[in-house]
């Protein structure tokens, strides 16, 4: 049996819930005062998927404005990416090609980009709702995106589905390289 490793980059602005996102997933349990990261922070996580170890490091980037400038640096290398918005708050998610013009600014040209996914969380929170289900899967089906999903971190709603559906599009992909 093979192992291999990616590199998961998680991008978005401050406070949409990526930390909460990933610990919810690597933990199982949601913490409602999950402190905001400063710069970034580094998970791993193993899963398997057909009979293969699947090794993810996972990077968590601060969205606040003032660590902006690391994303070149901390994408070097990425496999996959998740980028996140805050589904009651539109805001987070009208930004989302400055994250990705800043997620590919340094990317090298010669390499295909790598999936990333476009992930709207916090839908226990759907009475507040202010970016509509169709017009995010509307925007992930028009731009390089590999797929849109929703999920709440407090629920567990689709937050292995999340990180497993990643997984299975860098493995097709690298199964495609070698």
């Amino acid at each position: 049996m093979s192992e291999i490793t990616f590199k998961v980059c998680i991008f978005g602005e401050g406070g949409v819930g990526k930390t909460t996102l990933i610990n919810r997933y690597l933990t199982g349990i949601f913490e409602a005062d999950t402190k905001m990261t400063l710069g970034l922070d580094f998970y791993v996580k193993e899963l398997k998927l057909k009979d293969i170890n699947i090794v993810l490091q996972i990077w968590d980037f601060g969205g606040e404005d003032k660590f902006k400038f690391l994303l070149p640096s901390y994408i070097k290398g990425a496999n996959g990416g998740i980028f996140m918005y805050d589904i009651t708050r539109y805001t987070s998610f009208e930004i989302m090609d400055v994250w990705l013009n800043s997620f590919k600014y340094d990317w090298d040209k010669s390499k295909k980009f790598p999936p990333i996914l476009l992930v709207g969380g916090k839908i226990d929170l759907e009475s507040e709702r202010a970016v509509k289900h169709e017009e995010a899967k509307k925007v992930s089906n028009e731009t390089e995106l590999a797929g849109f999903i929703e999920c709440s971190s407090k629920t567990g709603e689709n937050v292995e589905q999340v990180f497993e559906s990643l997984a299975q599009l860098m493995l097709k992909k690298y199964e495609k390289i070698n």
